[in-house]
């Protein structure tokens, strides 16, 4: 049965309509398009009229790669298909998968904005309110939204953007801009600062090997880091680079590999431990400088989130995967700006937490990373592609 929509957003720029070819191709249907009509300028959106001739459980699925890509499908105020989860943890097959962007729910008359929100999850409706649930926390007997009736999304006007910040707007930088965005940056940080707002960091241990160490422990004592969000590893090497000058065995001041060096390490965590905490290493006199102790000296929240790989790990790292993925939710549910510093797992990780409108910069000497992250679809992206110890101590001197 052939189904009309009219569809919004950077169709040609995007390259939208390859996209819906390929996708009816891949689900055996067709499609036609019955108006077209572009924008005059490059940040303006166009809109076209399709008429897909698909099953109906595969129309849902184009229409929801659609969104993911920024389009936005008109809805008409029809009421939502509402169905009971049959079990804990488990949904109809046929419920409304969530996006980062506001989302809005038709429901006894009135549109009604979804609480929570974030990509992947399920949407429920609790009372008069609807939330964002995680498949995993659906209970049975839950009231689950299926479908896309009575569902829209509120994506902010093209071009749409505040301050210094959109000249940034989606935009991954080649090097040579980087020093001018970086300026850009600074501006917004103090911006955010001064009224009070939240700038989360989550960093890899490239800042350590990198050199950005020195740079990110003065933006704490400034007041520009509010929570850090990491892995074991950037704790471990920057406790290892506090206590004994190496980081992974080398020493940072020279590039000389150290005799020994390779179990420097080991000998933080050691250290740690024998500590109980990093809080208490640094209270007993045993950790004297670095991130880690910058961190607990200026009452900065920070969550390590383990992993298979790690060594040790630390006595703060959370090694529970669930719990450690609700400490990160939990610091960035009410960020105003995370900034991520090459550290591609977390940062994906992250990203999947945050709705659309936090502001979010991406750094990383691999273009690809950078690039996964403004996927997302987020309109308040930038990516900046250069090396990390460069870039903080660059934001550092303009901060």
């Amino acid at each position: 049965m052939e189904r009309v929509f009219e569809i919004r957003g950077h169709i040609i720029r995007n390259d939208i309509l390859k996209r819906i070819d390929a996708s009816v191709v891949q689900y055996n249907g067709k499609y036609r398009v019955l108006e077209l009509a572009v924008g005059d300028q490059v940040d303006d959106d166009s809109t076209a009229k399709i008429a897909l001739d698909l099953p109906e459980d595969k129309v849902e699925i184009l229409l929801n790669e659609l969104i993911n890509l920024g389009c936005t499908i008109p809805r008409t105020e029809d009421s939502p298909t509402i169905k009971p989860a049959e079990k804990d943890k488990t949904v109809p097959d046929d419920f409304y998968s969530t996006t980062n962007h506001a989302t809005e729910v038709y429901l006894n008359g009135r549109w009604v904005r979804a609480k929570h929100q974030r990509m992947d999850a399920c949407l429920v409706v609790r009372g008069d309110e609807v939330h964002c649930v995680k498949l995993r926390d659906i209970k049975q007997g839950d009231q689950v939204i299926c479908g896309s009736n009575g569902v829209r999304l509120m994506l902010p006007p093209a071009g749409e953007a505040t301050s210094e910040f959109a000249f940034m707007n989606n935009e991954v930088s080649s090097e040579r801009r980087v020093e001018v965005i970086v300026k850009r940056l600074a501006a917004e940080m103090r911006e955010l600062r001064e009224r009070g707002g939240k700038i989360v960091f989550v960093a890899g241990p490239v800042v350590i090997h990198t050199g950005g160490q020195e740079a990110f422990q003065h933006m704490i004592r400034k007041g520009y880091v509010n929570a850090l969000l990491s892995g074991n590893a950037l704790a471990v090497h920057d406790i290892e680079r506090a206590l004994f000058g190496t980081s992974l065995g080398v020493n940072l001041d020279t590039g000389s590999v150290v005799r020994g060096g390779h179990k420097n390490h080991m000998r933080a965590i050691n250290t740690i431990n024998r500590s109980g905490s990093i809080a208490e290493a640094v209270k007993d006199g045993t950790l004297k400088s670095g991130i880690m102790y910058e961190c607990v000296k200026n009452n900065v929240p920070f969550v390590l989130a383990g992993s298979i790989r790690d060594d040790g790990p630390l006595p703060d790292t959370l090694m529970d995967l669930i719990e450690a993925q609700a400490k990160y939710e939990e610091q960035v549910a009410d960020a105003d700006m995370v900034v991520m510093l090459s550290t591609m797992l977390h940062a994906i990780g992250t990203g999947n937490m945050m709705p659309s409108w936090i502001k979010t910069v991406c750094v990383d000497i691999n273009p690809a990373v950078v690039t996964k992250l403004m996927d997302r679809g987020s309109t308040q992206t930038v990516g900046i592609v250069t090396d990390v110890g460069m870039f903080l101590t660059m934001l550092d001197k303009e901060l």
